[in-house]
């Protein structure tokens, strides 16, 4: 991963982007992801009389990804072909059965999950995030692991709805699901922000 996903990830294609990331690639550290959505904020409010924040969670994000999505997103990537044909193997022909009481059930095909523990888990993941990206001009996201934020200034304040259905569709295209009861919403100055972030920091370590 390190000498192919990961260099991969500095050079994306249109489609793809990963500067948002942090997290499960180098330098991609918690309190990197803290400074960069503070920045967001901080310069927004230059010009802006308060900035929204809405912090989303995903529900098993590892065990949800769909591997058919993942592997188009991969190919989209500057990585040998050999490197991605091995990806494909590990993805593929995969299946799964269940015992009980000495009863053993067909078997089915794995189709989604990544293996949050395993080397290639973490970097594939960034990979399915890479276009989740803000729907409106003027607004940004930044993305830590398997939660992401929409930062929105107050000029864009109802361009909320058009941003949580685009959060929506990309959920349900990636197979994935918004966990709607982790999620939240702030609106204030950088201050009432900034107590949101190191609340969000204690969470994640």
């Amino acid at each position: 991963m390190r000498h192919y996903i990961y260099p991969a990830l500095s050079s994306p294609p249109p489609a793809l982007q990963f500067d948002d990331q942090f997290a499960f690639r180098p330098s991609g550290l918690t309190t990197a992801a803290i400074v960069h959505l503070l920045n967001c904020v901080v310069n927004l409010l230059e010009t802006e009389p308060y900035v929204i924040v809405i912090s989303l969670d995903f529900s098993k994000a590892f065990d949800t990804v769909q591997h058919s999505t993942l592997l188009h997103e991969l190919a989209q990537l500057h990585i040998p072909d050999h490197i991605y044909n091995w990806l494909v193997d590990i993805f593929d022909n995969h299946s799964h059965c269940t015992v009980f009481r000495e009863e053993l059930s067909s078997l089915l095909h794995i189709t989604t999950s990544i293996i949050q523990g395993s080397a290639i888990g973490p970097a594939t993941y960034v990979v399915t995030a890479g276009d989740l990206v803000a729907a409106v001009s003027g607004n940004s996201t930044c993305k830590y692991a398997y939660d992401a934020c929409i930062i929105i200034p107050a000029s864009n304040e109802m361009t909320r709805h058009p941003e949580l259905t685009n959060v929506q569709r990309w959920a349900v295209r990636n197979n994935l699901k918004l966990n709607c009861s982790k999620s939240t919403e702030i609106t204030g100055e950088s201050d009432t922000i900034w107590r949101l972030l190191l609340n969000r920091r204690r969470c994640l370590e």
